[in-house]
């Protein structure tokens, strides 16, 4: 882990604040919003290449199950070779913001160019009309304000592809979806909200995580792993002084309530 002297924080505020603020404002004014990360793995099967064209990744927290359905804000879209992911290796697929209550399902949604390779040989994988829409999962899991979590669609390739008998490849997707709550996190204020304020969560010498306060002076910081922190507050106005707090417990899938920080000259 990085390990940072106050000196260096205050130097770095100073440096990032002009391209970051406007950034870290959008962040935290969508505090009330959860945060998911979509990650893509696999089982071994007995080929050469898997390859799956993913288009998109939708979710849907509503009980609409037509028009209920929306994008993850940003989808690495793209062909991926289900063979390189296996043995524990993963690769992000999407993460957005999301809003809170159950997440019902979620749509991975496949282009065309899916094949498999055997013996050096390309061969298209030709997908049930049933599924060309999108293939469903149940994931039934309630989103809580603040916190990070993740879904890893453990793709098996092996049951997913289906041979038949005039030497056709057939995709019939078999995923299980494995859905976490990472850590907890910390949510506070710093007024006042007029200065932009660093905030650094600290594990003694070294910097787990940081972020800024927003346009109302508001932070949160997510996906901290359980335990105790210490926090300081570095103002970008370099009038104010530097404040700490410590011994702040972070625990699973939790949000932890930070006492506001006054800053002062």
């Amino acid at each position: 882990m990085k390990t940072y002297t106050l000196f260096t924080a205050v130097l770095l505020t100073f440096i990032s604040s002009v391209s970051l603020v406007s950034c870290s404002k959008n962040e935290n004014s969508s505090s009330g919003n959860a945060k998911l990360e979509v990650y893509l793995t696999d089982n071994p099967a007995n080929y050469d290449q898997v390859v799956i064209d993913v288009k998109d990744v939708q979710i849907n927290l509503s009980t609409d199950y037509t028009s209920g359905w929306q994008s993850l804000s940003t989808v690495k879209a793209g062909s991926y070779d289900l063979l390189r992911l296996v043995n524990d290796k993963d690769t992000l697929l999407g993460n957005s913001d999301i809003g809170t209550g159950t997440l019902q399902q979620m749509r991975l949604v496949l282009g065309p160019n899916n094949y498999v390779v055997v013996n050096g040989q390309n061969i298209p994988l030709e997908t049930p009309s049933a599924q060309q829409s999108g293939l469903k999962l149940n994931i039934h899991q309630t989103i809580t304000s603040g916190i990070l979590y993740t879904i890893t669609l453990d793709f098996d390739a092996g049951k997913s592809i289906v041979k038949t008998g005039n030497n056709k490849y057939i995709l019939k997707p078999v995923i299980r979806t494995v859905f976490n709550a990472v850590g907890g996190s910390i949510k506070g204020f710093v007024l006042p909200d007029s200065v932009t304020t660093a905030v650094y969560a600290l594990q003694g010498p070294d910097t787990i995580a940081t972020t800024f306060t927003g346009s109302n002076g508001g932070y949160l910081i997510k996906g901290l792993a359980a335990g105790s922190y210490n926090l300081s507050f570095v103002p970008g106005d370099t009038t104010f002084t530097i404040q700490t707090k410590t011994g702040i417990a972070v625990t699973m899938g939790n949000v932890t309530m930070v006492d506001t920080v006054h800053l002062h000259h």
